[in-house]
């Protein structure tokens, strides 16, 4: 007796396999590209505080260029293949908080290796300049807090090492950034804030409309 349980397959069941085939070849190239792109090009953020006002608000969604600065080897210490260049005086940067490296965080270059950074009553001096951030930075508090009690309005003159930043919120009275916890090693670094591509205000329920496509600076 003849055993027709291994019958040969039907042009249907051939092109149905062939297609299921594709389609998840389609999907497996789709996952590798996304996180290719992930990885190396471009990411996208929210912003879950108010450090950066008023240039990032609550709710704006950001894309962060990861290559700017160089293409980084994946799960290693920030080691950086290709380098590039390194951030500058004035870039809007991602980057692992130094305290706990499981979160990002988000602030503006104000000083790069070799500067010396210095803050009296509000008032930052880089390299001994005074700096003119008012396109950018606000204060809320008419408060001066003394040097004895907080370092946010008064820092002593210190310099920044090489392969670090020193970075602030633009938020000036109301943002923990360098001023608290001291630097940031190039090495972890994630890249340059460029564009924001979403904003949603869940105070009002709406879209914040004039922010989308708003490119940072």
């Amino acid at each position: 007796m003849k055993n027709h349980s291994s019958a040969p397959l039907t042009r249907a069941d051939k092109k149905n396999k062939g297609a299921l085939r594709e389609n998840v070849e389609a999907i497996l190239i789709a996952i590798v590209l996304a996180l290719f792109i992930r990885t190396f090009v471009v990411q996208a953020f929210k912003i879950p505080s108010g450090s950066m006002k008023n240039t990032l608000l609550i709710g704006d969604h950001i894309l962060v260029s990861k290559f700017i600065y160089g293409i980084k080897v994946p799960f290693t210490d920030g080691y950086t293949l290709i380098p590039l260049k390194d951030p500058k005086r004035g870039d809007i940067v991602v980057f692992k908080y130094p305290e706990d490296p499981d979160k990002d965080f988000i602030k503006r270059v104000v000083g790069v290796g070799g500067d010396t950074v210095e803050i009296k009553n509000k008032k930052l001096y880089v390299n001994d300049q005074l700096q003119d951030h008012h396109a950018f930075a606000i204060y809320k508090d008419p408060h001066v807090i003394p040097p004895k009690f907080s370092t946010r309005d008064n820092l002593p003159k210190i310099t920044v090492p090489e392969n670090s930043l020193f970075v602030m919120g633009d938020n000036r009275d109301n943002s923990h950034d360098s001023r608290f916890w001291g630097f940031v090693d190039l090495k972890a670094v994630k890249g340059k804030a460029f564009i924001i591509y979403w904003s949603w205000n869940s105070d009002e329920f709406g879209v914040r409309w004039n922010r989308l496509g708003h490119f940072l600076k």
